[in-house]
């Protein structure tokens, strides 16, 4: 696997969109290539940014949260939360490298992705690659952030190698591959997480994604979560405090009315 990261421009809210951004930062694309752009630059070129000076950082959190811990519950005072099935703290918000606003997730990131997947097969006339965006988050028990995959196109996320054998001939019961985990945690530490100015890198020699010259489809996307309640980690999860987010209740809104929450 080879990762490579792409300089762009220094990017502020609204200043132009992500295509413009891709356009002028990315000169070819190959097959068998994913581009991997952080959730900061979608968000940036989205317009998703607050002002901290206009609106309660805890209220903005809550609001974009499937479920969440009050920050009271952390020694770090931040708040702990659950965002389109992923354990991130502060629903991704973020004010590093924003120029002194609050940075949001972009509103659907899956779309934005499929977005981002559409416009480059369109102008490289490609097949046969992926778009990944990435974020960073906390792992328990470890030290630092890794990079995350929050969105996907083009490609297989997982690998499923239930029902065939091991070295020994022992079949494998429950092993899944999380590709796309990998190649966002290898991405992202490539594109760095101070003043790089590298919020795209393209990544190659992939001989074990599968890609698909398609958009993944509704049943693809919901297998890539668990809930709380089913996962492995659910004795830790479970006992925990979860407060209904916002956004989880506006999603369940818009889903019994008939619309799609995503």
């Amino acid at each position: 696997m080879t990762v490579t990261p792409v300089h762009t421009r220094r990017v502020s809210a609204g200043e132009l969109s992500l295509n413009d951004l891709l356009d002028e930062s990315i000169d070819q694309l190959e097959a068998g290539t994913i581009v991997a752009i952080t959730s900061k630059v979608v968000a940036l070129c989205e317009g998703r940014v607050a002002d901290p000076e206009k609106i309660d950082k805890a209220e903005l959190i809550e609001s974009e949260a499937d479920r969440y811990l009050p920050r009271s519950s952390s020694r770090y005072n931040v708040s702990l939360t659950i965002k389109r099935g992923i354990l991130i703290p502060s629903s991704g918000i973020d004010e590093s490298n924003t120029g002194g606003v609050l940075v949001l997730w972009p509103e659907d990131p899956q779309r934005s992705a499929e977005l981002a997947w559409e416009h480059l097969a369109a102008r490289f006339d490609v097949t046969g690659f992926g778009v990944l965006i990435t974020d960073s988050t906390t792992a328990p028990l470890r030290m630092g952030v890794c990079g995350v995959p929050i969105a996907h196109a083009g490609f297989r996320a997982v690998n499923d190698f239930i029902g065939t054998e091991d070295l020994f001939g022992r079949p494998l019961a429950m092993t899944q591959s999380n590709v796309a985990a990998g190649i966002a945690a290898a991405a992202v530490t490539v594109m760095g997480e101070a003043a790089e100015q590298t919020p795209i890198a393209t990544v190659s020699n992939l001989p074990f994604v599968e890609f698909q010259d398609r958009l993944p489809t509704p049943s693809e996307l919901e297998s890539l979560t668990i809930t709380p309640e089913d996962d492995l980690y659910a004795p830790l999860l479970q006992p925990a405090a979860w407060r209904v987010g916002h956004r989880s209740t506006t999603a369940s809104r818009q889903t019994s009315s008939g619309t799609s929450s995503s």
